[in-house]
């Protein structure tokens, strides 16, 4: 009797530490990792999520700017990360459902090489060009493109990315064959887009909405399935004949797969509550984005549609990066 006695004991002791241990997390830094130069619409995402989750989390979130190849390169990293929870990535639509399928060897599979924790944000993309240029609406900019073949070009944030694929889908839809024209993240191709080297960029309203606010770009549509609140009285491209252009963009949290449930489940709460915050809510609603919350298992599934739905577009329009 005494034996089991002790043996309890020290079960119960170690499920007590177990226990612990677990209820441990976080216990040191978050590393929150930004695959673009700052400026951004995944730089303002991070940087609004950042001080509510590591208030509830009661540890650092430390952001941290890895730029390179359209969001991949931060990407591809995470999938070498630890699986602790100490590693988490700011995911977009480009690097997480588009990148991987224009490349004949992907170099990392977004569905299955990642924890996908929860999702911040859904959005429509917001067509700009200068505020000199003579077109009013898209419908305008898509006959002036035509008069002006061979010349007209879209920027992208880089190939392979959200704005890069929306402006495929434009030639797509309306059988323009618009120069792509890439730039290591949205904020240098804003840049060149005010500079006038380039003529259209289709980007998320929180890279875009302070220049077309400030009066130095002029919004030519959206491509949501409706009018951007922040935007009254610019219409969506359905309004415009051109339905076949429309899409939305996600914002989310992911980790290196094999994060443990626990874990998983203490930081997709985490963000849950911060996205819970009405200052959190009003921040992405005035950067053109809605709140759209999701947990992980309906992220990941999610996830899944859109790169489904992607992949359809990328091998119907035959483009590949290498």
């Amino acid at each position: 009797m005494k034996r089991l006695l002790n043996v309890v004991l020290v079960v119960c002791t170690l499920g007590l530490a177990l226990a612990a241990v677990a209820q441990a997390f976080p216990n040191r830094p978050i590393r929150l990792v930004v695959g673009y130069p700052p400026g951004g619409g995944i730089d303002f995402a991070a940087r609004v999520v950042q001080n509510p989750m590591q208030d509830i989390l009661r540890q650092p979130m430390v952001i941290e700017y890895r730029p390179g190849a359209g969001g991949t390169l931060a990407a591809g990293e995470l999938t070498r990360a630890q699986p602790d929870g100490y590693t988490l990535l700011v995911a977009n639509t480009g690097p997480f459902a588009i990148a991987p399928h224009l490349q004949s060897k992907p170099p990392y599979d977004p569905v299955r090489q990642f924890t996908w924790i929860g999702q911040i944000s859904l959005g429509s993309y917001i067509a700009v060009t200068r505020a000199d240029h003579p077109s009013r609406d898209l419908r305008e900019f898509v006959a002036w493109a035509r008069a002006n073949a061979g010349r007209a070009n879209f920027a992208s944030g880089g190939a392979g990315t959200s704005t890069h694929l929306n402006g495929e889908l434009m030639n797509a839809a309306t059988g323009l064959d618009l120069t792509h024209v890439p730039y290591k993240g949205s904020a240098p191709a804003i840049a060149e887009l005010l500079g006038g080297q380039t003529h259209l960029m289709i980007d998320s309203g929180s890279a875009l909405l302070p220049h077309v606010r400030s009066g130095r770009l002029r919004a030519l549509a959206v491509t949501g399935p409706r009018r951007d609140p922040q935007l009254p009285d610019v219409p969506a491209v359905r309004e415009l004949g051109l339905a076949a252009m429309e899409s939305v963009g996600f914002q989310g949290l992911v980790g290196p797969a094999g994060i443990a449930r626990d874990t998983v489940l203490i930081l997709a709460d985490a963000l849950a509550r911060t996205l819970a915050l009405p200052d959190v809510r009003a921040k992405f609603a005035g950067a053109g984005a809605e709140v759209n919350p999701l947990g992980p298992d309906e992220f990941a599934a999610f996830g899944r549609q859109e790169n489904d739905k992607w992949s359809r577009v990328i091998r119907s329009r035959k483009l590949q990066l290498d």
